[in-house]
């Protein structure tokens, strides 16, 4: 139906940047919300970012400031721009969208994850 398939995780020291990438995939007719979202090791995964198809976005008052989420609904992509990242933000890095397919109205889908370590 649809894969959405996350890229640009890796390692970085504090205070570095990181630019992370979501491209769906299949039969997509149209892409509602999307969102980044995070989990670490023994807690529960949270809103980092999100954003409607028509509206502001908005973040985790732990990003604010620091992160960025956009989209290119032209190329079906979600992007998540972190700077001045702390050790705190070392999570697995989720990209979720909701989104109306041929055979389906719309539904929401997640992508595999993508690790984010933050350590000096």
């Amino acid at each position: 139906q649809v894969q959405l398939v996350e890229s640009g995780g890796g390692w970085v020291q504090p205070g570095g940047s990181l630019g992370l990438s979501c491209a769906a995939s299949g039969r997509i007719v149209s892409i509602s919300a999307v969102g980044w979202y995070r989990q670490a090791p023994g807690k529960q995964r949270e809103l980092v970012a999100h954003v409607p198809s028509r509206g502001s976005p908005n973040y985790a008052d732990s990003v604010k400031g620091r992160f960025t989420i956009s989209r290119d609904d032209a190329k079906n992509t979600v992007f998540l721009q972190m700077n001045s990242l702390k050790p705190e933000d070392t999570a697995v890095y989720y990209c979720n969208a909701v989104v109306f397919t041929t055979t389906s109205r719309f539904s929401d889908y997640w992508g595999q994850g993508t690790q984010v370590t933050v350590s000096s």
